[in-house]
C-alpha cells in the first residue's frame, strides 16, 4: 500500500481513527454517505497546512464532494454484506437524463461527470465477523475515462427504454463492466478490481456487541 497525492499517511492513519471511532457509536453500521464524508472532511481538516482550505459542496449536487486546496474529491462506501474484497462496485456513478438515451449521449455523459473530479476516494467494508476489514482505495479516474471506449449493447427486457452496458477492456484485459440502468436512469461500474486501483490503507476493526 502506497499513499497517493493527497492522501498522505497521516491523513489516512487520522481518518481510520474516525472511522473506529464512529463505531464505538454505531458498533455494527459502517459510516456511509454524508457520514463518510463528514469524516474525510475531519480528517483533512487535522492534518492541513495552515494556507490549504477544506470546503465540502452541496449536498445530492452532481458535482465533486469536497474541495482540499484546488483539489476536486468525490467519495464513495461500498459497504453491504455482500462487499467482495477483491473487486468493487460503484452503483451511483452518476444519474443521467432520460433522453437521449444513447449510447453516445450517455458516454459523453459519463466523460462530463468525470471531468470533475481529480480523485475519487472509497471506504470499502468487507464483513469477516467477528471483524469487519476496511479498505480505502483511491479510484483512478483516467481509468474510469476508458469509458470513452465502450461499445454499449442493449441488455434486459424493458419494452420503451433497454438499458446499456459493455465490458471494458484494456488491451485483452477486462477491467470493468459499464452498466446505463433504463429504470433509474444510473451508471454503475462492476467488477472493477482493486489491484487495478489503488489501495491506500486497510485495517481490521472487531465491533463491540
Amino acid at each position: 500500500m502506497e499513499t497517493s497525492g493527497i492522501f498522505t499517511q497521516r491523513f489516512l492513519e487520522g481518518l481510520q481513527k474516525l472511522v473506529d471511532h464512529h463505531h464505538f457509536i454505531y458498533p455494527r453500521i459502517p459510516p456511509q454517505g454524508i457520514y463518510f464524508e463528514a469524516l474525510v472532511e475531519r480528517a483533512f481538516k487535522q492534518v492541513r497546512q495552515p494556507a490549504t482550505r477544506v470546503k465540502p459542496t452541496t449536498r445530492n449536487a452532481p458535482r465533486d464532494d469536497l474541495n482540499v486546496g484546488n483539489v476536486r474529491l468525490s467519495l464513495k462506501t461500498e459497504t453491504g454484506l455482500s462487499t467482495n474484497p477483491d473487486f468493487i462496485q460503484i452503483t451511483k456513478l452518476l444519474t443521467t437524463e432520460k433522453k437521449p438515451w444513447t449510447g453516445e449521449s450517455l458516454i459523453n455523459r459519463a466523460l462530463q461527470h468525470l471531468s470533475r473530479y481529480d480523485y475519487i476516494l472509497m471506504l470499502r467494508a468487507i464483513w469477516r465477523l467477528p471483524v469487519i476489514h476496511y479498505q480505502l482505495v483511491d479510484i483512478p479516474v483516467t481509468l474510469l475515462r476508458s469509458i470513452e471506449v465502450a461499445d454499449l449493447k442493449p441488455v434486459g427486457k424493458l419494452a420503451d427504454q433497454q438499458s446499456l452496458g459493455a465490458d471494458i477492456y484494456r488491451g485483452e484485459k477486462k477491467v470493468f463492466h459499464v452498466h446505463f440502468d433504463a429504470s433509474d436512469r444510473k451508471c454503475q461500474i462492476r467488477r472493477l478490481a482493486v489491484a487495478d486501483c489503488n489501495l491506500l490503507f486497510a485495517w481490521d476493526i472487531q465491533p463491540s456487541d
